[in-house]
């Protein structure tokens, strides 16, 4: 392993990454609101770091394995997970202790959008901007960004985006990693502008516009104001988020291939995205009657809930429209433990995909058609390709690692002293990205204690980089030569 190299490259990021406190330095000074100080000092001290870890290995140049690639990744999203902390520790007017800052800045790399910020809509402005850009950065991957300026690097790309990409990631899209990176930013970009036009167009403020289409095309959920796009109470609003949740969350292969090769059929020949909109439409129609049968809501205003809460949470954005937690019966757990589905593979949402959950089932209906018919033989599909046993095996090995990791969390949040309903909603909307919680984290993650705010990080970073990732990295096999 290329300690040396990796610290060059580490180096060589920050010192990029620094360049994004850039737009809410400015901001802050065009609208003097006290913040200019914290981003000065924050740039500052990255630039430091970046410099010493750069310069003493700037002639180091080689190519990583695909086991630096692990490596790599998990440290990048640590080492700016730190760094992005510091605006919000060095803020004068809003300044959070240690523990919140990191859990503020690692909830907005990740895609999360669960914050410890109460009074969101009190803080300096460009403070405010500065959560929503941490989450539109991490949306699709500070690394897949690094990939795309790695040729200035003199350095190939392609383990780092193997290890990073969420999901089971379709082949690559160009001949070079770099041209695919820059490919999809260039669709990231344009779907962000276009989401950003909407907003504005619908009602909302400049800033309310940029910050929220930046949380609502990295499905993240951080919002300019505590009560989330309920604070609008905008039908229209709302019908545009659902829109670009969706949108966010299809396989940006998919994207790709529709928006530049002009093959939209492949939206409909997807078998994801068919089980995905499929599950989509299920749970709205399901959540939609409950609430018209066990609520006052007019079958309209049920419909108008259950299409954005569905959406926002199947998505993993997070995003609120009303307090669900209200809801009848088992709805709130319903719509929080849809979560675990996610978005589909190769998009910005995480979650366990719905590829995995296709594929489990798949293999389910067979299993019992083996049981009417033993010696069937029965070939498990996607479309007209058959799936090697190897992925269903990779599938559930997943889904069993998916499982365990979240007992494991959810007790350990629950031995802190956390109550159980709030200990399951924090800990599968941080495994899953997905922001909104239940119980004490309904609105904010402020109350409960450092300790398990420490554990819930490690649930985002975990679910941001898909457990295996992560856990790789404490096999014995891994450090072995």
């Amino acid at each position: 392993m290329s300690v040396r190299q990796i610290l060059r490259m580490l180096g060589v990021l920050m010192l990029m990454y620094s360049l994004t406190l850039l737009p809410p330095f400015a901001l802050s000074i065009y609208l003097d609101d006290g913040s200019a100080t914290a981003f000065s000092a924050a740039w500052l001290e990255i630039v430091v770091l970046g410099l010493l870890a750069w310069l003493p290995n700037r002639n180091r140049k080689e190519e990583l394995t695909p086991r630096d690639g692990f490596v790599v990744v998990l440290l990048f999203w640590l080492v700016f997970g730190a760094v992005g902390a510091f605006p919000f520790l060095l803020a004068p007017h809003h300044q959070l202790p240690l523990v919140d800052a990191l859990f503020e800045s690692f909830s907005g790399l990740t895609g999360t959008g669960s914050s410890v910020i109460a009074d969101v809509d009190n803080i300096p402005a460009s403070l405010n901007y500065y959560r929503h850009q941490l989450c539109w950065l991490g949306g699709m991957g500070i690394v897949v960004l690094a990939v795309a300026v790695l040729p200035m690097l003199g350095i190939g790309g392609m383990q780092l985006y193997k290890a990073e990409s969420p999901g089971v990631v379709k082949d690559k899209l160009t001949p070079r990693i770099t041209q695919t990176a820059k490919a999809l930013w260039l669709i990231y970009v344009g779907m962000t502008l276009a989401c950003m036009l909407a907003f504005r167009l619908a009602g909302m403020s400049w800033l309310d516009a940029v910050c929220h289409s930046f949380s609502t095309i990295a499905t993240a959920g951080f919002s300019t104001h505590g009560s989330s796009i309920g604070h609008f109470n905008s039908p229209l609003i709302e019908m545009i988020a659902v829109f670009f949740m969706f949108a966010g969350a299809i396989n940006f292969g998919l994207h790709f291939m529709a928006l530049r090769r002009g093959r939209f059929i492949a939206y409909w020949r997807d078998p994801e995205l068919q089980f995905f909109a499929l599950s989509l439409v299920l749970l709205m129609a399901l959540v939609t009657v409950m609430l018209w049968l066990d609520s006052p809501l007019a079958p309209l205003q049920a419909l108008r809930h259950a299409a954005f809460m569905s959406t926002s949470l199947l998505t993993t954005t997070g995003f609120v429209s009303t307090d669900f937690t209200l809801w009848p019966g088992i709805l709130p757990f319903l719509v929080v433990s849809a979560s675990i589905m996610g978005g589909m593979a190769g998009s910005t949402a995480s979650g366990v995909k719905p590829l995995r959950m296709l594929l489990a089932l798949k293999h389910s209906l067979r299993e019992i058609s083996r049981l009417l018919h033993p010696n069937g033989v029965f070939a498990i599909r996607l479309g007209r390709k058959t799936v090697n046993p190897r992925v269903i095996d990779a599938v559930w090995g997943f889904l069993t690692l998916y499982l365990l990791v979240f007992v494991v969390l959810m007790w350990s949040v629950m031995a802190t002293g956390v109550d159980f309903m709030t200990a399951y909603g924090s800990v599968i909307c941080s495994l899953n990205n997905a922001g909104a919680g239940l119980g004490a984290t309904s609105s904010n993650y402020a109350t409960i204690n450092d300790p398990a705010k420490l554990m819930l990080i490690s649930a985002m970073i975990l679910g941001r980089l898909e457990i295996f990732t992560v856990l790789v990295l404490f096999t014995p096999a891994f450090w072995r030569r």
